[in-house]
């Protein structure tokens, strides 16, 4: 078997084994979301707004900008880290539009850390290609392992 740091085909396993991760959290069967790992510190997920997110004035709620953002940078994050799940410690949002109904792709890139803490930027750019929100996220190594996560599987 080859291992995550084989560095030949061990990013791209790694890659596809945090998608799989991502796709099997309990939370995400609220959403339809999928996440990609296009690079070594970059992720990409397509959301679907819905009006089940909707606040009373008819919009996508912060939580859900929040999830998307968080997401995409703890991902592009991860793809750093083969051993151990990361943690979100901090996360700054800005809003800059609302969205309602539709597709919002949430781009996430790694800035900084290599070791223990991992800083990683994001933004949401909806259907029509403004951007929606950004957000930077300050992330952590845990003590939990990837590969005892169920989830996190090579095929």
């Amino acid at each position: 078997m080859t291992s995550p740091d084989d560095p030949a085909t061990g990013a791209e396993l790694h890659f596809r084994a945090l998608e799989k991760l991502y796709a099997s959290a309990p939370v995400n069967d609220l959403f339809d979301s999928k996440l990609e790992i296009t690079a070594r510190g970059k992720s990409r997920l397509v959301f679907k707004v819905t009006p089940q997110s909707f606040h009373a004035a008819g919009a996508a709620h912060g939580t859900i900008y929040f999830k998307m953002l968080d997401d995409a940078a703890f991902y592009a994050a991860n793809t750093l880290v083969t051993d151990r799940f990361l943690l979100t410690t901090s996360f700054n949002l800005h809003f800059t539009k609302p969205v309602r109904e539709g597709e919002v792709v949430a781009e996430g890139q790694w800035i900084s850390g290599k070791r223990r803490v991992f800083v990683a930027e994001s933004r949401l750019v909806d259907a029509e290609g403004d951007e929606i929100g950004r957000g930077t996220g300050t992330f952590m190594r845990s003590h939990i392992p990837l590969s005892g996560l169920p989830g996190y599987q090579f095929d």
